[in-house]
């Protein structure tokens, strides 16, 4: 009995120290071979309502749920100018540079920081988030909480396309809208803008393409309202107007 109490002491020693020197994150075992030697990153994911989130640098997409807050929605969407869908002749997605740069010119929040804007975006609404080893940039593996299904989505970087960053004003509606005109620059910097992005469920985004709120919205009905909120926050920010019909409908998802 005395040895094999001393052996329980020990492997209790052992565990303790092994505890000391790694914290509780790193007692988990990683989920995914992409994860092997990924290093926690701080991130606590909570959703926050676009309402509280102007330019985009905050987690998520709360919904926006009470009278009051709809009020200010509907008064925010009120705002943004209204015409015709422009043809899309000329398009392409390199009219806006190459994807996630982290170089956009018009000093854009996360721009220039050493991370590409798609690890930006991850880091900012995912929850458990962890590093690719030896990278305070790069993740391997992070929970998701989707807004546009409302479910939860474990997610490692060997599987990337199950969590894609959606263009919440697509940047072919952008192009037709009045893009076209602009400068290589400004373009750049809606692509890459916080606010015009968010994580989500990939097939979902996939769905979307490059639909107005008239034509496409997100699953969960919950949150419909902070969508369109988001895309008239954009809208109004780059002075890009909408059509008449997804105005129309913007305004019927927060109670107008």
């Amino acid at each position: 009995m005395t040895r094999l109490r001393g052996g329980v002491a020990g492997a209790a020693a052992i565990l303790g120290m092994v505890v000391l020197l790694t914290g509780c994150e790193g007692v988990d075992l990683p989920s995914d071979n992409e994860a092997s030697g990924s290093v926690p990153a701080v991130g606590s994911g909570r959703a926050v309502s676009p309402l509280d989130n102007p330019d985009g640098t905050k987690p998520g997409l709360a919904a926006i749920t009470s009278d009051a807050d709809k009020a200010k929605a509907r008064e925010l969407i009120e705002k943004i100018a209204t015409k015709g869908r422009g043809p899309k002749t000329g398009y392409d997605r390199d009219e806006f540079g190459y994807a996630w740069m982290d170089s956009a010119p018009g000093g854009i929040p996360f721009s220039h920081n050493g991370c590409d804007t798609r690890n930006d975006l991850l880091k900012r609404d995912g929850d458990d988030v962890r590093f690719r080893s030896g990278s305070d940039c790069v993740v391997a593996s992070m929970t998701l909480a989707d807004p546009y299904t409302g479910k939860e989505i474990d997610w490692v970087k060997s599987r990337a396309t199950t969590v894609q960053i959606d263009h919440v004003m697509p940047l072919s509606y952008d192009w037709q809208m009045g893009a076209a005109r602009w400068t290589k620059g400004k373009r750049e910097d809606i692509a890459n803008d916080p606010l015009n992005l968010i994580p989500v469920d990939g097939p979902t985004n996939g769905s979307k393409s490059d639909s107005g709120p008239a034509s496409w919205l997100p699953p969960n009905k919950t949150i419909r309202c902070s969508y369109v909120v988001r895309f008239a926050q954009v809208s109004l920010k780059y002075e890009l107007p909408v059509t008449k019909a997804d105005k129309e409908m913007m305004l019927t998802q927060c109670g107008g």
